[in-house]
């Protein structure tokens, strides 16, 4: 060890077990030597009460104020106790010097004890964190734009199964757009959605699926109908396009 080293007196500090106040202290001394805390001996309780206030004396003066109180509480018991009891009426117990320390203790143990189980529960922010979403009504949620070729796949899905349902009679019918256009929008009042084949009857032929499709097209170049997606190879759908108030 280098012969100049310089330690201060106060460097090597014994650090003492630490209570929240003299009846932590009490209560402490109690159970770990198991005293039955209705009858305390307070000649030993005393004895180790005082030794551990002279030992924070020398540390801080201001907390054994607290501590010496206490002390001179348990002297002036056992100096009652050790004094002959005070008369009493007949079929009356004596009064117990120790009978209102004893309450202390004990209202004060149940208190700490409660405050442990408390401690123990789940804390916010401690043990979990409360979980926040925010939900903004006015953002609209937006549907992904149907490509061409998608639609065309589609399409051609539908001629597929119209040939399905051919027939080899021949005959000639005037078909409307027009007339198809209003059937489409009768189809979709009143419906959030319509999945896009629905909008087709493949057992009326090929001529009426192609003129309700040119129908279809036809509202969506004038914004009377949208054409969406969930996502992308998902079904496509069909709906009435939103007309602001």
């Amino acid at each position: 060890m280098p012969t100049d080293l310089y330690i201060p007196p106060d460097a090597l500090e014994v650090f003492l077990e630490t209570f929240e106040g003299p009846l932590d202290l009490l209560l402490y001394l109690i159970r770990k030597q198991n005293f039955n805390i209705l009858d305390i001996p307070l000649a030993d309780v005393t004895r180790q009460y005082l030794a551990y206030v002279d030992q924070i004396r020398k540390s801080n003066l201001e907390l054994a104020s607290d501590y010496l109180l206490m002390a001179a509480m348990l002297i002036e018991i056992k100096s009652r106790m050790l004094l002959p009891p005070k008369r009493v009426e007949e079929g009356q117990e004596p009064e117990d010097p120790r009978a209102e320390l004893v309450r202390r203790l004990i209202e004060y143990e149940q208190m700490k004890l409660a405050a442990a189980r408390l401690q123990q529960a789940p804390l916010l922010g401690r043990d979990f964190l409360r979980v926040q979403i925010h939900n903004d009504p006015t953002v609209r949620v937006r549907h992904p734009d149907v490509a061409l070729d998608e639609l065309r796949e589609a399409w051609v899905d539908i001629l597929k199964r119209a040939k399905l349902h051919t027939h080899h009679t021949i005959t000639r019918e005037e078909l409307s757009v027009r007339e198809h256009m209003g059937f489409v929008l009768r189809t979709l009042q009143g419906k959030r959605f319509v999945e896009f084949e629905h909008l087709f009857d493949p057992a009326r032929g090929p001529q009426v699926l192609v003129v309700t499709f040119i129908a279809m097209l036809e509202l969506a170049r004038e914004r009377l109908l949208e054409v969406t997606q969930a996502e992308a190879f998902a079904p496509i759908y069909v709906r009435l396009a939103y007309q602001p108030a």
